[in-house]
């Protein structure tokens, strides 16, 4: 065999989204691109603010010494202190440059927490539905996910939790704003969280790490506000992204940031920066990096994805479907109206919709929209979605 086992059987349970990504570009060269309705790729179609391209262009005129050189492995001190004051800023909190490490994006910030916090065997909770991916990045270091359910509008279930937590657990990952749902997990969800975590860690006698993904954590609608994870909880870690707030996927630049307080705080700091370095990454982009420092109050704009988000939603209740309209982020995962969430995906491929099935996130029964595409696509779109649910009741 050319490629490890491991992967090899990896490959065969690969993405959803990326299969069904797939699809649509065949799909689009046979029918034509205005044809096909791709819901499938959470790929930002909101350009980036006017701010960021003025800024990119200056640092790419100004005379930087060693612009394209490398950077510190945890990433240039004033971009982190750009970023800590902000978070400050927001939450009340007192981080400094030295409670940032840089990172390429989100995906690259939890790979690094991973490796940095891992032991063969040890344990780290996931609530369902989930990103698709997590799983695969805790195996690489050869983690064990522990899947628990949520309640039924998607929050955080405790009880579920609490039974998940056992002498191997080294910690929970959450994602809020939440994808594929589009929950905001509230206040109360997490410091409920905090409090079960304080709880159990003082019984385990060890540090329970809460882990938060949050690259949607401004992509958020209805004055809608993202609790701040790292002022409720003393051993908690960010990841965050810059691909959806300033539109930026390509572009791979985010950050890990810690509460001030964390357990081990030197160590851990230490190992971020480490296996930034041994994984691959060296360190985040550097132009990049110059380029966020000036942007942290900068974002898209919001009311465009609002906009859509309520084409889409209104739309679909008219047809029929079930849902809870989302609170942020650009995913709608909606009731599958019949209990085969893959077999009716295939009834919309029919229509030249392309979804992707909820039992890849962990949520059988259900199917995901992104819905970050233009409006054309989704209001063409609501003729086939109304045609797909009729023939299957």
């Amino acid at each position: 065999m050319s490629i490890s086992r491991k992967i090899k059987a990896s490959l065969s349970k690969s993405s959803m989204i990326r299969k069904m990504f797939e699809e649509g570009t065949a799909m689009k060269k046979k029918y034509g691109a205005d044809k096909v309705y791709d819901f499938s790729l959470g790929n930002p179609n909101v350009e980036p603010p006017e701010l960021f391209k003025k800024e990119l262009i200056n640092i790419a005129a100004e005379n930087i010494p060693l612009k394209h050189g490398y950077a510190p492995n945890a990433g240039f001190p004033e971009t982190r202190l750009a970023i800590a004051e902000k978070i400050n800023k927001s939450y009340g909190l007192k981080l400094t440059a030295d409670n940032v490490v840089m990172s390429c994006g989100a995906a690259g910030a939890l790979n690094v927490i991973f490796k940095s916090l891992l032991d063969p065997g040890d344990e780290v909770i996931v609530p369902m539905p989930y990103f698709v991916e997590y799983p695969f990045y805790i195996d690489n270091y050869r983690g064990v996910v522990k899947f628990v359910k949520t309640n039924d509008d998607f929050s955080l279930n405790m009880e579920a939790i609490e039974e998940a937590i056992n002498e191997n657990t080294k910690a929970i990952l959450i994602n809020t704003p939440n994808n594929p749902t589009g929950k905001v997990y509230s206040e109360k969800n997490i410091i409920d969280l905090a409090e079960l975590l304080n709880r159990k860690g003082a019984e385990l006698l060890k540090s329970l790490y809460l882990i938060s993904d949050e690259p949607y954590n401004e992509i958020v609608y209805d004055g809608v506000a993202v609790p701040g994870i790292l002022k409720a909880y003393k051993n908690a870690i960010v990841a965050y992204s810059y691909s959806k707030t300033l539109s930026l996927p390509g572009e791979r630049i985010g950050y890990i940031a810690v509460n001030p307080e964390i357990d081990n705080s030197a160590d851990l700091l230490n190992a971020f920066i480490m296996c930034t370095r041994i994984l691959g990454f060296v360190h985040a982009p550097a132009l990049m990096q110059r380029v966020v420092a000036r942007l942290q109050d900068a974002r898209v704009d919001v009311s465009v994805y609002q906009k859509k988000r309520d084409l889409l939603c209104d739309g679909l209740a008219r047809a029929g479907y079930k849902f809870i309209r989302p609170q942020g982020a650009f995913y709608l995962f909606a009731k599958s109206p019949i209990p085969e969430d893959v077999e009716f995906v295939k009834v919309l491929l029919k229509k030249n919709i392309l979804a992707v099935p909820g039992s890849g996130f962990g949520g059988p029964g259900y199917f995901r929209i992104a819905y970050c595409v233009d409006d054309a696509t989704i209001i063409n779109s609501l003729p086939g979605f109304a045609e797909a649910i009729k023939e299957v009741s």
